[in-house]
Parts: structure tokens; sequence; C-alpha cells
């Protein structure tokens, strides 16, 4: 059976709501319980007739009154809770306050209060806005909050997620290119080729693509790479392994490895392919704070 309609049910609702109010009337008898005098105990301040040590001796000396009261002041403060916000099953509270409604709110709150300040750096080209002190700031909160989980706190990348503080682009690096990027998110596809070369022509390719970026690598191997990369990898990385931002297809003469450039990386990339995703943010964010964050990514290239 399926989970979601178990939990759902009105006998889960109902057995909730009936244990969480059976365990606070259980503390109150609790607590009323062991403020009784128990019969033949010991009067208040005496000696219980227990010792330990010799002479170690315990005193009959309860709790005060007026901490025994926060007891029932928490427990009547928990029932009164229950009652106003939701707690007790699918009991809604008589606040009718839930998680998405003060989202929203906030959100309201915020966007009324900053989107004035967004709708005045919208109006400025984003090539002005990335030498703006304050704006680049702003930029920088949003990479922070919404792209640092992916690119890092520093914007240096992590594996399967490319550098933006440096001059090497996949798909461009000006302003109108990289706003269409965050905007519009970007799905990269890498073939896999070991069934279509076999674990020989993977090698070759792997040593021929790492001699493109002066990396040790087998010349013999590498000579034969050059072949199969004219005939299977041109057609995306052009004919001189220059990249082509159009598609997205990096440039195989440099360092900058997105997923890394050892050799069992490279071979790793070349026989299962790579399936990069970024995520579209403009229905998240909105054109005007992307225009910000653009701002700050340019920035960070300008450097």
């Amino acid at each position: 059976m399926n989970p979601e309609v178990i939990f759902s049910s009105a006998f889960w609702n109902w057995w909730i709501i009936a244990l969480t109010l059976a365990n606070i009337l259980g503390c109150w008898w609790l607590i009323s319980w062991s403020a009784k005098k128990v019969p033949g105990e010991a009067a208040v301040g005496e000696v219980t007739g227990h010792r330990w040590d010799g002479d170690l001796q315990e005193y009959n000396n309860p709790l005060p009154r007026w901490w025994l009261w926060l007891f029932y002041i928490t427990l009547v403060f928990s029932l009164g809770y229950l009652a106003l916000y939701p707690g007790l099953g699918k009991l809604p509270g008589l606040l009718g306050w839930t998680p998405q409604k003060q989202y929203q709110e906030e959100i309201a709150a915020a966007e009324a209060a900053y989107q004035p300040l967004f709708a005045r750096y919208a109006q400025v080209p984003l090539e002005a806005l990335s030498k703006d002190p304050q704006a680049v700031k702003i930029g920088q909160r949003l990479f922070v909050n919404y792209c640092a989980g992916c690119h890092g706190s520093d914007a240096r990348g992590n594996p399967g997620f490319p550098d933006l503080s440096d001059h090497d682009w996949l798909y461009g690096g000006d302003p109108r290119t990289i706003e269409t990027s965050i905007l519009d998110g970007r799905n990269a596809a890498m073939p896999a080729w070991q069934e279509v070369v076999g674990d020989a022509g993977v090698d070759q390719l792997t040593a021929y693509v790492r001699r493109l970026a002066g990396l040790e690598a087998n010349a013999n191997l590498a000579a034969d790479g050059e072949a199969l990369f004219a005939t299977y990898c041109a057609g995306c990385h052009g004919s001189d392994a220059g990249g082509n931002q159009t598609l997205g297809a990096p440039n195989l003469h440099d360092r900058v490895w997105l997923y890394g450039g050892s050799a069992a990386s490279v071979r790793e990339s070349i026989a299962g392919g790579r399936n990069g995703h970024m995520p579209a943010h403009r229905e998240f964010l909105g054109t005007e704070k992307v225009h910000l964050l653009a701002a700050f990514i340019y920035s960070l290239s300008r450097q």
C-alpha cells in the first residue's frame, strides 16, 4: 500500500491527536502524583533514613512551589500553542498559520522593500553595473544564496560546475550570454563513445586530448587518436579542438577541465559521456535579480 495513503488516512490523524494529548495529560498527572505526600514519608526538612558512606543522609526537601508551577504553566502553554498553531494531526490551528503562508508574506514584504532598488539597477547596462561596488555586492549576496552550492562560495567551481572567476567560458562570457545562461539555463550533452570506438579508441582519444593540453601522454596512442578525433569529435569541438561556444563544447587546448584533466577523468568523459545541467532561474529569481547576479559574475572575469 502507498505510504502516503496510510499516513493521510483519518485513523492516523486521530491517532496523532490522541497520542499528543495523552502525553500532555500524562505529564500533568505525573507532576500531580509526585507532589503528593506519601503515607509514612518523612516530614519536610527531616531525614528520610537513607544513608550513604557512613554519614551522608538524604533530606526530604521537595522542589519549591514556584518551580512546580512552572511545569504546569509549560503544559498549559503547550495546549494553547496546539490550539493556535498546527500540531494536532491535520488540525490547522485557530490562527490558520502555515509555513507556506509565512513564506509568501515574507517574500511579499521583501519584494516591496527591495523591488524599487532592483528596478533602478535593471535600467543600467550590465557592463556599467559590473563596475558599481554596491551593485556588485548585492549580486554577490545573490550568488552566495543561490549559486554557491554548485559553483562554490568563491565562484571557482567544483567538478562538473565551471569556474566563473576565470576567462574560460563554455557558452561565452559576454554580458548578454552570461545573463541568458542564468535566466534560461543550459543543458550540455557529451555523448558516450565507448561502444562506437571501443576500448582501444577511447585510450587513443584520451591520449590525444591530453596531448592537446600539453599533458603527458603516449605519443603513438595520441597519433592514432588524432584521426579518431577528426572523425567523431571535430563536429562539436572544431577541427582545431578550439571548442564551440554555440554548443557549449570546451576548448581542449587549455588546462581548464570541467570534470578533471587526469587520464582517468578524461577517459571517463570520453567513454561514458557527460550530461551537465544548469537550471533556469528566470521564474525563480526574475530578470531584475538575474541582472545584478550577472553583473557580479561578469565582474569576476574582468578582474
